[in-house]
């Protein structure tokens, strides 16, 4: 018999086995938007191509609109980030949770400061994301699936909204706005036109 921490996701790793089929362990891509509290798991599809599987509420997450720049602002980040194999954490606190690799090489240019920030179980949330122990489940384990498959790392991609023409018209006077436009938004677009994860250069 295993350990409470290994049996955590066996639940959802039954359900979702069968409802995935030939694509268990498929390739993970996540894509979170802070504004509708929502992430979206999308999936690797054997064309090649991805698809969207899940979208989350996200159950609790703390701050504001707008990148995290120094430890303990409570900001969530925004950007491009990836998970790891070590960074996932079955013993976690919250239940289970992995690392998203915040600050990145981008955020370490800007001197932003900062660490462990997760996406984890729970309903509560410090510059994390909380998904409830049900969602974090399901999610932890399409990710160490795809971890046992091959996938030598998770995209985490953030975004403040939904990055519309219309809606970044609304934020022309934020802070933010120049980060958002330069930063974010190439990777926004490239996803809504390819359903593919963003790289950036």
């Amino acid at each position: 018999m295993g350990t409470d921490a290994e049996n955590r996701p066996a639940a959802a790793r039954m359900r979702v086995q069968g409802e995935l089929g030939h694509l268990w362990g498929a390739a993970v891509f996540l894509r979170i938007v802070k504004e509708q509290r929502l992430l979206e798991l999308h999936l690797r599809q054997e064309e090649g191509g991805w698809q969207l599987f899940r979208r989350y509420p996200i159950a609790g997450m703390s701050g504001t609109l707008g990148p995290k720049t120094r430890e303990g602002d409570m900001q969530a980040p925004e950007g491009f980030y990836e998970v790891l194999p070590t960074a996932l954490n079955p013993r976690s606190a919250y239940h289970l949770s992995f690392n998203i690799g915040y600050p990145n090489a981008y955020d370490r240019r800007l001197g932003r400061t900062g660490s462990f920030i997760m996406i984890h179980g729970g309903e509560q949330s410090a510059g994390c994301f909380a998904m409830t122990d049900a969602r974090i489940e399901e999610i932890y384990t399409l990710v160490a699936e795809a971890f046992a498959a091959g996938q030598r790392s998770i995209p985490v991609q953030i975004y403040p909204f939904a990055m519309t023409c219309s809606r970044m018209e609304q934020e022309t006077a934020s802070p933010h706005y120049a980060f958002w436009q330069q930063h974010l938004l190439p990777g926004w677009l490239h996803t809504e036109a390819t359903g593919a994860p963003y790289t950036p250069s």
